[in-house]
């Protein structure tokens, strides 16, 4: 006789129901290329339900054509179940941001139907701990507790503000601000300030010129920094750039889908990229990304963007399940501290890491009051976009946002 093999229970995964909530949250003056951020930033929720009251989550750019993309996108989500991720894909993957923030909801929805989480279903945790690096930017001063940083020297006094509070041993700047020699000899104060352990790296948002680029480069080459980001636009900048030094190029602004890949790699304009979930296509998509990269012999680090814990949980999820991810990933979320989940304790980091949780799906909830404050800050805001350029041209009306800067 055979013995019978148990089937455990199907639970229906059938969403029956998507909210979309915008909000606006506070953002400090934080400086960049394109001008300076407003005192608001943007995100979208959404929230899946099915029939039995499950719930998952995710999180997007925000503002207000991004949140009508997300809404139409719901006449193909309704009915479909959570785990049809390659269906849902086709049907509504244009725009990649939409899809990678219903993807990471329907991942929500199958951790917690199954007891798994987030980590487990992208093939399970290769480490505990994620290592973040300081996203560190020049500033004005502002309603928050850091103040201005105007100066190399105030940069310094930042990066041991974030070394104090959070551990963090590697530090980003954000350049494209200052003249280039100005921020070439802030990465110098850091490396003299944190020794040659420290890991740094510096990202003009392609605010340089070619020549300026390789001029750069040639400034920072005994400083040992993990990586140039993007000094100059375009792929064909880039591979002019690398031509000329031995520091490795990263990118997120020249190689941001799979058909760059190629190019890129034929021209030898990167050794890093930069992903991030909400711009691949999601989790599973990033996760391809990975693999990629791995044959490519490319390295692997994680873009991030001002956001919320939803978004901040799946990038923890990522950095735990993702072997490629070797380099300390980028957050803004210590400078975005309100937020609209429950779990907010979950976000302490120790040594520059963040302990991944045992709890199913991303392991965050919503606050309700949380959100609805910030979704009436929303409606009250005004201005349905995220305008960096006029927050910049409040202060000097003269200021335009002309690239190369320099």
């Amino acid at each position: 006789m055979v013995a019978s093999i148990g089937v455990g229970t199907k639970r229906d995964l059938t969403i029956t129901e998507m909210i979309v909530t915008p909000v606006a949250c506070p953002d400090p003056p934080l400086l960049n290329h394109h001008g300076i951020h407003e005192p608001q930033f943007l995100r979208a929720v959404v929230r899946l339900r099915t029939a039995d009251g499950l719930e998952g989550l995710g999180e997007g750019p925000g503002g207000g054509l991004f949140v009508q993309e997300l809404k139409a996108a719901s006449k193909h989500v309704l009915g479909t179940d959570a785990y049809q991720l390659e269906r849902l894909r086709i049907l509504i993957g244009k725009n990649p941001r939409v899809f990678a923030a219903i993807e990471v909801a329907c991942l929500d929805l199958i951790g917690k139907a199954t007891g798994r989480s987030v980590a487990d279903l992208l093939g399970g945790a290769v480490r505990k701990r994620v290592p973040f690096a300081a996203y560190m930017f020049f500033k004005e001063e502002g309603d928050d507790d850091w103040g201005a940083a105007l100066t190399p020297e105030a940069m310094v006094r930042q990066a041991e503000e974030f070394h104090r509070r959070y551990g963090m041993t590697v530090f980003k700047l954000k350049a494209g601000v200052l003249d280039p020699w100005e921020e070439v000899h802030t990465i110098k104060l850091l490396r003299e300030r944190f020794g040659p352990k420290a890991g740094l790296r510096i990202d003009p948002n392609a605010a340089w010129s070619v020549e300026t680029s390789i001029r750069v480069a040639e400034q920072l080459r005994d400083t040992q920094i993990e990586y140039l980001e993007d000094p100059t636009a375009g792929i064909e900048g880039m591979a002019q750039v690398a031509l000329h030094t031995p520091i490795p190029l990263s990118t997120n602004m020249c190689v941001t889908s799979f058909p760059h890949i190629p190019v890129a790699f034929r021209q030898r304009a990167v050794q890093v990229v930069l992903g991030d979930h909400h711009a691949w296509g999601g989790l599973t998509a990033f996760r391809d990304l990975g693999m990629v990269c791995r044959t490519l012999n490319w390295g692997l680090a994680q873009h991030s963007n001002s956001h919320l814990g939803i978004s901040f949980a799946a990038m923890i999820h990522a950095g735990a399940a993702f072997p490629q991810l070797t380099y300390a990933s980028d957050t803004h979320y210590p400078w975005n501290p309100a937020d609209v989940i429950n779990e907010t304790d979950l976000f302490r980091f120790r040594d520059g890491k963040i302990d991944l949780w045992d709890a199913p799906g991303l392991g965050v909830s919503i606050d309700e009051d949380k959100l609805a404050a910030a979704a009436e800050a929303y409606a009250n805001r005004g201005s349905l976009a995220r305008d960096d350029v006029s927050a910049m041209r409040e202060r000097d009306p003269d200021w335009l946002p002309l690239m190369p800067k320099w």
